[in-house]
């Protein structure tokens, strides 16, 4: 009689693929499995980290916009501010003028010789020098060229002349100054302009 058992009906008998270790292919097989997800974590983590420096970026840009654009405001603001600020007395300077026209002809036509109006021509001219001291400390200037070039930007040509003793397009005389406000014309100076052989000045300039 044989000694070995069969198994009970029913039962199936492990096999050997079932009750052995498994192999080392298998084994290679999870850990590049395994690895693969590892690599496609770091991936995605990577890709995370490239999107929110990217993210940074711009809303560094923008942020750096921002400040350019308010710091741009803020100084076109100034520059009205300063401008306005700097011509606010235009027109009221431009009401004095008369007065310092009044006060050079009455000097004009004094006879600083004659001892009885001498008083009053010192105090006319002190008044003057007064005045205008006063103006120029708001910004105005007295545009007074005698002598010098015409200046089409600054002079009025009333009349023209020749003459010998100066150079063609010379100020030979001021018939009325001129005065500006902070480097902007109020008022050209009214001259008579020496003529030049040829051509001459544009008297409408």
């Amino acid at each position: 009689m044989s000694n070995e058992q069969t198994p009970p009906q029913g039962e199936e008998v492990p096999t050997d693929l079932e009750n052995a270790q498994q192999s080392p292919e298998t084994a290679a097989e999870q850990e590049v499995v395994e690895l693969s997800e590892d690599q496609q974590r770091i991936v995605e983590l990577e890709a995370a980290v490239i999107a929110a420096e990217t993210k940074f970026t711009d809303q560094k840009d923008s942020v750096m916009r921002a400040i350019a654009d308010a710091d741009n405001a803020r100084k076109r603001a100034q520059g009205e501010i300063d401008k306005a600020r700097k011509f606010a007395l235009e027109k009221f300077a431009g009401e004095l003028l008369p007065v310092a026209d009044n006060l050079e002809r009455a000097l004009q036509v004094a006879n600083p010789e004659d001892e009885a109006i001498k008083p009053i021509f010192d105090g006319v001219e002190l008044t003057l020098k007064s005045f205008v001291s006063t103006i120029e400390k708001f910004g105005m200037t007295v545009i007074d060229p005698q002598g010098q070039p015409f200046n089409p930007e600054q002079h009025q040509a009333m009349s023209m002349q020749e003459n010998a003793d100066l150079p063609p397009n010379t100020v030979m005389a001021v018939m009325q100054k001129g005065y500006e406000l902070n480097g902007r014309l109020l008022r050209p100076a009214m001259v008579m302009v020496t003529r030049a052989p040829e051509g001459g000045v544009d008297v409408e300039a």
